[in-house]
């Protein structure tokens, strides 16, 4: 079963400006399938079949000698020697949207390119299933902890899978591969500790060398692996927004996993039950917003700042975005009630800048009901999974 994505709105308006698109992101993400859907007409290679590999390395000119009129070069990270051959390809018949390549792996890769390729291509970064595409496939659970639990990745819902089966092989296959391939980690267990470590602080201020301290690796080794989560799209640095105020805000980042079925699994959750009390069940309802927030616009193939706010006493806005010239504050809340004192940290933040331009806030909660009451726009859950850039009720 294939679910639309948002995407690929995106690559209608690129395909007709580049000759070339890479559409990159985690494993299991859906991006060969949808560069086959995109553009059903071109042939498909991928580099991890042996025989597609060992002919773009022995022969590159043959290889593309047979795919004159353009192909989908898939897992292109495996054989980067392509990319120069194709400049010259590009170069000598710029028909647009000719040549549509995917990838895993993040900073090589895109290095690799920008050396390659830059001018030519067009990238577009396809993270797992958003709430948006679910909502829209009628996917999307009822309920938010079993939609926490089960998360985005298409293979659960093309497969029917239970995430508790499929992730756990999905871990390992990622160690044996992504991990492997970007950085040599000798202790593959220590990698797997860190790993469950940022798990249980997702959504937290980052500490490296505390995670170290945690697993028995170094302050750079403990760096080094956290990078390689980002440069696989485990998880994604956040940073702290700067305002202009005297208040003095912390400078360290949060470190948000992408994925909330990953996130509960790591934290060992095997069923949805356990999450209605864990103690991590807000970290989780926050990482998934942050999540959705930054999908969407990845999907859109533009860049949104986002960031966060945090003093040094601890008083915090989960999430602030720019819009139209204004800043949107956004908590989330897991609460199915809504409490008074949910916008008070958004009120003392706004109160100590008021020469920034603020835009309405936002609390997402896990409630049914979407109101505005106060000044503050109390948005459900699903609301906010089907539209979380508001661009249907409100922001857009």
């Amino acid at each position: 079963m294939y679910v639309p994505r948002d995407a690929r709105p995106t690559l209608d308006r690129l395909g007709r400006g580049f000759p070339v698109l890479l559409i990159t992101g985690p494993r299991q993400s859906g991006k060969s399938t949808l560069a086959r859907h995109y553009r059903p007409d071109l042939p498909y290679v991928s580099m991890e079949n042996p025989a597609d590999r060992q002919l773009a390395v022995e022969d590159p000119r043959g290889f593309f000698d047979r795919l004159a009129d353009g192909a989908i070069i898939d897992e292109v990270q495996a054989v980067p020697e392509l990319l120069s051959w194709l400049q010259g390809i590009v170069d000598d018949d710029p028909r647009m949207g000719r040549f549509i390549l995917t990838g895993s792996q993040q900073p090589e890769l895109a290095r690799q390119v920008t050396q390659s390729l830059a001018g030519r291509v067009a990238r577009v970064e396809l993270l797992p299933l958003s709430g948006t595409e679910l909502t829209a496939a009628n996917l999307l659970a009822s309920d938010l902890t079993t939609a926490l639990w089960t998360g985005g990745y298409p293979a659960i819902y093309d497969r029917g899978v239970d995430p508790s089966d499929w992730l756990p092989n999905y871990v390992a296959t990622y160690l044996e591969r992504d991990v492997r391939a970007l950085l040599e980690v000798r202790s593959r267990t220590a990698f797997t500790q860190l790993l469950r470590a940022c798990a249980g602080r997702s959504a937290q201020l980052l500490n490296v060398q505390g995670l170290g301290s945690d697993v028995g690796v170094s302050g750079p080794t403990a760096r080094s692996w956290i990078a390689v989560l980002e440069a696989t799209y485990i998880a994604s640095l956040v940073e702290p927004w700067s305002l202009n105020v005297t208040t003095r805000m912390v400078k360290a980042p949060e470190l948000v996993f992408l994925d909330s079925g990953l996130l509960t699994w790591l934290i060992g959750i095997s069923e949805p039950a356990q999450l209605d009390t864990h103690p991590l069940r807000g970290a989780v309802f926050e990482s998934w917003g942050i999540s959705e927030v930054i999908k969407a616009v990845l999907n859109q193939g533009r860049r949104t700042s986002i960031g966060f706010l945090r003093d040094k006493n601890g008083t915090e806005v989960d999430l602030v975005m720019e819009h139209q010239g204004s800043l949107v504050p956004i908590e989330f809340k897991a609460g199915r009630t809504y409490a008074s004192d949910w916008s008070s940290s958004i009120n003392r933040w706004r109160g100590r800048s008021s020469s920034t331009n603020w835009g309405e806030p936002m609390i997402v909660y896990g409630g049914d009901d979407s109101v505005r009451r106060s000044g503050v726009w109390l948005r459900s859950w699903h609301d906010f999974a089907a539209d979380p850039l508001g661009v249907r009720d409100g922001l857009g």
